[in-house]
């Protein structure tokens, strides 16, 4: 199939989506797979300082006697959703006041590269961010906190957007595990308009996926359990149009 065959499908779906109105997606399958491309893993940043098992050890279990023998929750507002790693027996929608979603992490690894860095989502401060409350097996607790640990921090400057928050849900407030809040240092960069996150978004891509792709699944799972965020939906269209104009489909039309 030429490449030219390709791109006209890819507008004939796109022009689909746009058809049926604002409740599908304008960033697809097919656009996203337009981001994927292979790349090798550059190994660990040098200036930051990886935590040692004992350092991890210490911290899992740290966080296993704040939790205080009460049901371990954990709030999920971006990739956790849709790939999580640990034994959920619960979900819950779940709203965290006074924090909101922001791509405003830089990363030269996993999604992004040293000479094409990425963005990923934390909880910036300010706001209200809508997700998922997963409450934990109380089987191996500390077990699963390591696990948590090693996917979520892997370095100890990490560590400290590790905290407790309190989330509302219909029931009344619970007090829940989150990651990546409040990130500060170098790497944070802050109040991006959505123009400049979705230029990054749609042209980054590491060793484990795109940008793009990232987005695509929080948006699509956020959408599933009930939940559209105003700023990425209007995130997920920037990008698709950003990667429609860097691969030439913008002009494209289908013949009658």
């Amino acid at each position: 199939m030429s490449d030219i065959t390709e791109h006209r499908q890819v507008m004939m779906r796109l022009n689909e989506v746009r058809m049926l109105g604002t409740t599908r997606m304008a960033l697809t399958d097919e656009l996203v797979s337009l981001s994927l491309r292979a790349e090798l893993d550059p190994g660990p940043e040098p200036q930051r300082t990886p935590l040692t098992e004992a350092e991890l050890e210490i911290f899992a279990r740290r966080l296993l006697h704040e939790s205080d023998g009460a049901p371990l929750w954990v709030f999920a507002y971006g990739s956790l959703i849709w790939k999580p790693d640990f034994d959920a027996v619960e979900w819950q929608r779940g709203a965290a006041r006074g924090w909101h979603r922001s791509f405003c992490l830089k990363m030269t690894r996993w999604r992004g590269t040293r000479t094409q860095p990425g963005l990923m989502m934390a909880l910036d401060r300010g706001g209200r961010c809508n997700g998922i409350l997963f409450r934990l097996a109380d089987d191996d607790r500390l077990g699963q906190i390591r696990r948590l640990i090693r996917r979520e921090v892997g370095t100890i400057e990490d560590a400290a957007t590790v905290r407790w928050i309190p989330v509302e849900t219909a029931h009344g407030f619970v007090r829940a595990l989150v990651f990546w809040a409040g990130p500060k240092g170098e790497r944070v960069s802050r109040k991006l308009p959505l123009e400049a996150v979705a230029r990054v978004l749609a042209r980054a891509c590491g060793h484990m996926g795109s940008c793009a792709e990232y987005l695509y699944l929080t948006v699509k799972h956020l959408e599933e359990r009930g939940i559209r965020d105003r700023n990425l939906w209007r995130l997920q269209e920037l990008v698709a149009d950003e990667l429609l104009s860097i691969h030439g489909l913008n002009g494209l039309t289908e013949s009658p």
